[in-house]
């Protein structure tokens, strides 16, 4: 899991404990800048590092985006993923918890940041897409539609698409992402995503009764 940046002065050169802080570096600058117009340059800088040095661990920009996915977004998943496996209550219980926890994430970490990217970025590298989409958004997306599936398997949902409504259980998450990285610091009022989301989840847990 990344953590968030430390106080240190940006670009002030520090020891490298091992790719975990070069990647941290990289998050911050593509969130700063956006993948295409980020350089490798400028994660060296903001990490503390020669080039050469982040070379030792990644070979190209995609490398180092992929492993953030895979060190930053996936642990996230996977968490989630054991709470739907070992819940034992109903499928509604279930998906206000599923969507609280993710909200809390886009709350407090930096990871917030990806979905930006990935909207912003996918057009012009639709390798790192279709890398995103297939580690994440299709593991998402059968993680909620399995949820409703199981509400309407026991009675508790009324018959609908699965996959439909798991769209639209990510709809006002990916907003509030969105909202984070892009509005918020021209935002005069600070935007709590929380009251929203639980009005998301009681319209959708009414829609789907």
């Amino acid at each position: 899991m990344i953590e968030p940046s430390s106080s240190r002065a940006r670009g002030r050169p520090r020891k490298i404990a091992g790719p975990d802080d070069l990647l941290a570096a990289a998050l911050r600058v593509f969130a700063e800048k956006g993948f295409a117009a980020a350089r490798l340059d400028d994660v060296a800088r903001e990490a503390g590092v020669s080039k050469a040095a982040l070379y030792l661990y990644f070979e190209s920009k995609q490398a180092i985006f992929e492993a953030l996915v895979r060190s930053a977004v996936l642990p996230n998943i996977e968490r989630l993923e054991r709470l739907v496996a070992e819940w034992r209550g109903g499928a509604g219980a279930l998906l206000r918890n599923l969507v609280e926890a993710i909200a809390r994430v886009v709350v407090e970490s930096e990871i917030a940041a990806f979905p930006k990217l990935i909207i912003a970025e996918a057009s012009n590298f639709p390798d790192l897409a279709r890398f995103y989409r297939s580690q994440v958004i299709e593991r998402m997306l059968g993680l909620l539609a399995g949820i409703v599936r199981r509400g309407i398997e026991s009675g508790e949902f009324r018959p609908t698409d699965p996959h439909l409504a798991a769209r639209l259980v990510i709809a006002p998450l990916l907003f509030s992402a969105l909202w984070k990285t892009s509005f918020a610091r021209h935002d005069a009022t600070p935007f709590d995503p929380a009251p929203l989301l639980r009005l998301h989840v009681d319209t959708l847990l009414r829609g789907l009764a």
